[in-house]
């Protein structure tokens, strides 16, 4: 690897560090706000924020121009599917601990590796889809299917939520890397946080005033429904905070996933699942059960697995490079 190889790899490492610690701060004071605020509100907020902030950056990257695409339809597409990924997500927060939830989503390097068969036609070798067995396993026992459903923290649609957040995760990821996305990290910075903006209005004029929440007792559907509020001076700041975060979560992972390859990248983003269990247990008092414990090191073992196999394997077939002489 040269220099220059060697320097982006360090800085895209750097990036999805920082990144992913914003991610899990992020979570953490989402779900603290989760008992008072709508979750369209909230996402409104960060948006908001999180997009002026963009802009800023969009500044040093070629400015409005950069904004211009070829592919209007597919940022739409890639907006609604992160939109579905993190609506899914936080509304499983409202009610899952923070490392249950987390450890779930991890879940979506699993979906990448196997939906790149049929989607990107790549060949994966049994070595790979046995680390994704092991991974989707380790779902399962999280899933807890042996125990009655009314015994568990929370519904069997509610422990699905991150899952699907995962899935829509995945989707995204191979839908980008399929037609080719060329754009400035601010600028996908922009069309993501515009999508949040789009609903969280559209959110707004259908249910803004609580009325769909009313008469349950669900916490994820009171989460997703109630009316929206007038924050107290207090909670102005956790806003503000949340919109920098969001701008800066934006910014860092797609610049990290620009600059150097996802094998180098992604393994990386692991460093959220124990930052999950940090943040629930100082916050929130929570300590994992053993299913999810279990969870976590058969998630982790099979998804560090896929990307050290698929980065071998790049490794093998790319020609070494011929020695010169200076």
């Amino acid at each position: 690897m040269n220099a220059l190889a060697q320097n982006r790899a360090g800085a895209a490492i750097a990036f999805v560090l920082f990144g992913v610690l914003c991610i899990s701060g992020n979570d953490m004071l989402i779900k603290q706000l989760s008992s008072g605020y709508p979750l369209h509100q909230i996402v409104f907020f960060r948006s908001a924020i999180a997009i002026l902030f963009s802009m800023v950056f969009l500044q040093f990257e070629g400015g409005w121009p950069a904004l211009r695409t070829d592919t209007p339809w597919l940022h739409i597409l890639r907006g609604v599917l992160v939109v579905i990924s993190n609506m899914s997500f936080f509304l499983a927060l409202a009610v899952l601990p923070l490392a249950d939830a987390t450890a779930l989503f991890f879940a979506a390097p699993l979906f990448i590796t196997l939906l790149s068969i049929p989607i990107l036609g790549e060949r994966v070798g049994p070595l790979r889809l046995g680390a994704v067995l092991v991974g989707f396993i380790g779902v399962i026992i999280m899933q807890r299917p042996w125990v009655p459903s009314e015994t568990l923290i929370a519904s069997r649609i509610v422990l699905l939520l991150p899952v699907l957040a995962a899935l829509t995760y995945a989707l995204n990821q191979l839908m980008t890397r399929k037609l080719g996305v060329k754009a400035k990290a601010s600028a996908l910075a922009i069309y993501i946080q515009g999508a949040f903006i789009v609903v969280s209005i559209v959110f707004f004029a259908i249910a803004g005033d609580g009325r769909f929440a009313a008469g349950t007792d669900n916490a994820s559907i009171q989460f997703l429904l109630r009316a929206w509020i007038i924050p107290p001076p207090e909670d102005r700041w956790v806003l503000l905070g949340l919109g920098v975060n969001g701008a800066l979560i934006g910014y860092c992972l797609s610049q990290a996933y620009r600059i150097a390859d996802a094998a180098t990248v992604a393994p990386f983003e692991y460093i959220g699942l124990p930052l999950s269990v940090f943040w629930g247990l100082m916050i929130f008092g929570d300590l994992p059960t053993w299913e999810v414990w279990v969870g976590i090191a058969l998630i982790l073992a099979s998804g560090l697995f896929v990307f050290f196999r698929e980065r071998y394997k790049a490794a093998r077939v790319t020609p070494r490079p011929v020695a010169r002489r200076h």
